[in-house]
């Protein structure tokens, strides 16, 4: 099995989409690139844990690739807002890859440069982080799978 962190914006949403991608084996929610130390939900909404929201993405690479998980990474957000996805706003909804790997690094770089050159956002510059994996925080229990749980739909609108 293999892992993928993305941060686009409120996790919950981030998380749903990428439960729907078949050859994803889980999904968790937390924190990562603030300082090493644990942080709570009730903190990193403050924007000053340094920490984005993320998700973590276990994944059988037989199944589905690393560079398949970025289209979906960027198919779910606007990668042109700095620091906020629609109505939330901070630098805790970056949009990040964090590369767990040479790899990861090389195709999330390639992927960016080739989503620029689409011109898919026209002359908007796409601000998104390509930075490497730090600490995984897990965030609390009741945001793992939150928008199944509690019936809701997406909070993310497809790009």
């Amino acid at each position: 099995m293999a892992l993928a962190t993305f941060g686009a914006g409120c996790f919950w949403g981030v998380e749903y989409f990428f439960r729907k991608v078949e050859g994803v084996i889980d999904c968790t929610c937390g924190y990562m690139g603030g300082k090493d130390c644990y942080s709570s939900y009730n903190e990193v909404k403050t924007g000053t844990t340094g920490h984005a929201e993320v998700v973590q993405v276990e994944y059988d690479a037989e199944k589905v690739s690393f560079e398949q998980l970025l289209q979906v990474f960027w198919q779910n957000h606007n990668p042109t807002t700095l620091n906020q996805q629609g109505g939330d706003i901070g630098s805790q909804y970056r949009s990040t890859v964090f590369f767990h790997d040479k790899q990861q690094k090389l195709e999330a770089e390639a992927s960016k440069l080739a989503l620029i050159k689409s011109a898919k956002w026209g002359s908007r510059q796409i601000v998104t982080e390509i930075v490497p994996c730090q600490k995984f925080h897990p965030a609390e229990a009741y945001h793992q799978d939150y928008l199944t749980k509690n019936n809701l739909p997406s909070c993310h609108i497809s790009y």
